[in-house]
């Protein structure tokens, strides 16, 4: 599928957009959401890994070159503004006790500009070390723990700006445990807040410096501590080779068919497509359309999921940006006439790309939404490389619904609430059995 790309970026740029709610604990995974492991992902993440989310560039797109530079600072002239930095520069190479090489300081710098100066908890800053592995890990594979993490104000939610650093008011957050991950097997659960990664404090680290610090090799255990209701634990992980498998679907009994996307990678409208006609040639006859933990994935892939729902040319979503309005409609789809009824399950783990497609296909009257709010982030990263080798992930656009509504903070609200089991492990589906008594019932 082609994505649409605003004229206002550079063509790689564009490639890389997506939408990302953390870093998998895996590699450098820009997907939806920030990751724990050693791979990629695709949301803010890219080539599929074979696969949080993604990680940052389609297949089809090459690698983004260096940030354009839009205006030359230097400290022969320097503005006005960065006279204080260049300063600053100079005092601590004359006089600093240690030596210390410009590596480091320019370093540091990007770091302070990025986390204080932006005060957005979706833009960051990967050194050249760890974007180089991000990038390597886009083969397919990753070795973490599989999980998706962000960052939560636990005082005033609506106040994420504030949240560029864990402190006492804001947490390191687990938005979902990917199916069949170390992490979930561990007893890693959504909603799990990480206070200390062996042994070591979280406080006053950046989500994006903490995810290299629970990623590793695979076969290699990490302890996390976590603070969930009104107990602390720590659980021991180990580390293994994530192979995240997007789409899973299966006939149920009464011709439903019931169809899972676990994260919007490059290949994900093709795979879901293929898995939809599938079950439609089977002799399903309604949907059900799993999205729980979904932590969401490239935008264009989005679109392309979104479509097969929704009438085509109609509006799914638009990505905004001051005056620059862009319109994300509805391409070709197998289900678009509305004849095969659909339910779309979501809890706190759907994310991003997943609350762009819940939410379009509610305010289009075409599915009913099941289950708990989403998570509730509607902005948009992308993925730029700098001349250092390292990686800058900058908040670019925010998105809003068919009706022009933020899914932020409080995300996509169901039509039929539906709590999830108290114990993650048991085997009850208290939301696929409404959704499925739903279809029944016609």
């Amino acid at each position: 599928m082609t994505a649409i790309v605003p004229s206002r970026r550079p063509a790689a740029a564009s490639a890389a957009i997506l939408l990302v709610v953390l870093l998998l604990f895996g590699a450098a995974t820009f997907v939806a959401g920030l990751a724990v492991g050693g791979g990629a992902a695709t949301a803010d993440a890219s080539p599929t890994p074979s696969a949080e989310p993604s990680v940052a560039v389609p297949s089809s797109a090459e690698t983004p070159g260096p940030t354009p530079v839009l205006e030359t600072v230097s400290c022969a002239e320097p503005s006005e503004a960065f006279a204080v930095l260049c300063e600053t520069y100079a005092q601590i190479k004359g006089d600093y006790v240690d030596e210390v090489t410009d590596e480091q300081l320019v370093d540091g710098a990007v770091r302070g500009m990025i986390e204080y100066g932006l005060e957005d908890p979706y833009s960051g800053y990967l050194p050249p070390s760890q974007y180089g592995q991000a990038l390597d890990d886009l083969s397919g594979e990753f070795s973490g723990i599989g999980a998706e993490v962000g960052m939560e104000n636990t005082v005033d939610p609506e106040d994420l700006a504030s949240c560029t650093v864990v402190t006492a008011t804001c947490a390191m957050v687990v938005v979902s445990p990917l199916d069949g991950s170390p992490a979930e097997e561990a007893g890693l659960r959504a909603g799990d807040r990480i206070l200390a990664i062996d042994g070591q404090s979280t406080a006053g680290e950046s989500v994006n410096s903490l995810v290299f610090e629970v990623r590793g090799e695979a076969g290699t255990d990490v302890t996390l501590t976590v603070e969930r209701g009104d107990e602390r634990l720590d659980i021991t992980i180990t580390r293994a080779v994530i192979d995240l498998q997007e789409v899973s679907a299966e006939l149920l009994d009464d011709g439903i068919g019931y169809i899972r996307l676990t994260s919007f990678t490059d290949r994900a409208p093709g795979l879901f497509r293929d898995a939809l006609q599938s079950l439609l040639d089977q002799g399903a006859d309604s949907v059900v359309f799993d999205l729980r933990g979904n932590p969401g994935g490239y935008i264009v892939a989005a679109q392309g999921i979104g479509s097969e729902f929704v009438a085509s040319g109609e509006l799914l979503f638009t990505v905004e940006s001051g005056g620059n309005v862009q319109e994300w409609r509805s391409e070709s789809g197998i289900l678009q006439s509305g004849q095969v009824p659909v339910v779309v399950l979501v809890d706190g783990g759907s994310a991003s790309a997943s609350e762009i497609v819940a939410a379009a296909l509610q305010e289009h009257g075409r599915a009913t939404i099941v289950g708990e709010p989403t998570f509730g982030k509607n902005t948009v990263q992308i993925w730029n490389s700098l001349p250092n080798g390292g990686g800058l992930r900058l908040t670019t656009d925010r998105w809003f619904t068919p009706d022009h509504n933020s899914v932020a903070p409080h995300g996509v609200q169901p039509d039929v609430v539906v709590a999830a089991p108290a114990d993650p492990t048991s085997a009850a589906d208290p939301q696929l059995d409404r959704a499925v008594s739903i279809l029944t019932a016609g």
